[in-house]
């Protein structure tokens, strides 16, 4: 028989995040340090098997005041919608105290990723209110390197963001990037996509 625990979710952060959010410098002034904090978290979460090979931060555009940096918890909370940008954009409401970061009584935010959102993420994105996204890649390569699924995503992806008042900038710290990708690769991680069970 099903519990009121059946009824409710709740996605954290492993010990290990929380530590590190804690431990956060008070700003990164350029997008190249927030990129690479990013890219330290999602390596960071392969090598702690926390989580698939991603990260996504949420920070003050003008400022580069950290709000939170989240990682992907998947298999550790089974629940498929659990991606770095969903992680990281949801605690970034909680801790403000909105669904809106681009409200405006708060300052305009920025999400840091260390790859081109997928098909969900990228919905995420633009309900989130944050009006700058930071990537390291945009492309096929997750897919390649990995295995990963990232869903159908318009040409005109870019643009529509740009439309919706999201600027875009891609290829930040970009090699680093693919690093990580391929570190996950070679670790012998499952590969969560849905339907097709872990390969």
């Amino acid at each position: 028989m099903a519990t009121s625990n059946d009824y409710s979710f709740s996605l954290t952060l492993p010990a290990w995040a929380i530590n590190e959010n804690k431990n956060l410098k008070p700003t990164y002034e350029t997008i190249e340090d927030r990129m690479r904090e990013v890219l330290r978290f999602a390596r960071r979460n392969t090598e702690e098997q926390t989580g698939g090979p991603f990260a996504a931060g949420v920070f003050e555009l003008d400022t580069g005041r950290p709000v939170v940096i989240g990682v992907n918890r998947v298999i550790p909370h089974l629940c498929s919608s659990a991606h770095a940008e969903i992680v990281a954009l949801s605690l970034a409401q909680k801790q403000l105290q909105t669904f809106d970061l681009g409200a405006p009584n708060v300052p305009a935010h920025q999400l840091v990723v260390n790859w081109r959102p997928c098909a969900m993420c990228y919905g995420a994105t633009i309900w989130s209110g944050i009006t700058s996204l930071v990537i390291a890649g945009a492309g096929c390569k997750v897919e390649d390197i990995t295995g990963f699924d990232e869903g159908p995503l318009r040409d005109n992806w870019q643009e529509e963001l740009e439309q919706r008042g999201i600027s875009v900038t891609v290829g930040v710290c970009h090699e680093e990037a693919l690093a990580g990708l391929r570190y996950f690769a070679n670790s012998g991680a499952p590969v969560y996509n849905a339907r097709q069970g872990p390969s």
